[in-house]
């Protein structure tokens, strides 16, 4: 069956009010996640028993978003966006929906791409490590690290020899980190935005 067969459950909701803040809390929180409160405002709004029934109603409202929003779809391009098990009376009311709404998300979208511009981030080049007998200010025995920053075409490239001591902690957490740099750099390459 068709994660779309979710969105009936729109249906249920009071008013198109309710569907125009679900929306808007969507939008709002593309780059968090809902978190506790909206869930239980949306799960009453729409009168479910089930918490789990919102998830993949959730993944359907995404995805319509996302295609409004990047794709910069026009409205008849957004009832294509639709399959045919989808109501005709649901399929014109989120289409009008995301169309009220579409132009104040793109200028959003704009805007922190601008923001996003301005700061321009050293990307690492290389790293070597060397362990020698080298001692840290504190005596105990250090890693020195060798990093190679590339900068944008304005800047030169910059190395700087960090030393610091060696545990167990200290280099979970570097490797947490630079895990955390590549998943953002692959987050914002693809520019799914939430």
């Amino acid at each position: 069956m068709s994660v779309w067969k979710h969105l009936a459950l729109l249906g249920r909701a009071n008013s198109k009010e309710s569907i125009e803040y679900i929306l808007e809390a969507l939008w709002r929180t593309r780059k968090t996640g809902l978190d506790a409160a909206d869930r239980q405002i949306f799960g009453e709004m729409l009168q479910l028993s089930n918490d789990s029934d919102l998830d993949p109603l959730l993944v359907c409202l995404r995805i319509l978003i996302r295609k409004c929003v990047y794709e910069n779809a026009k409205k008849d391009e957004m009832q294509k966006l639709f399959p045919a098990e989808v109501q005709p009376e649901l399929q014109r009311l989120l289409t009008l929906l995301l169309q009220k709404f579409q132009k104040e998300w793109r200028e959003d979208i704009a805007k922190e791409d601008t923001a996003n511009d301005r700061v321009i981030l050293p990307q690492l080049r290389a790293m070597m490590w060397t362990r020698g007998n080298e001692r840290s200010e504190i005596g105990d025995p250090a890693a020195i690290t060798n990093l190679k920053l590339q900068g944008d075409a304005t800047s030169s490239c910059e190395e700087k020899d960090v030393q610091f001591q060696l545990t167990k902690g200290t280099l979970e957490t570097m490797l947490k980190s630079m895990y955390c740099v590549r998943s953002h750099d692959d987050e914002f390459s693809k520019r799914i935005g939430f």
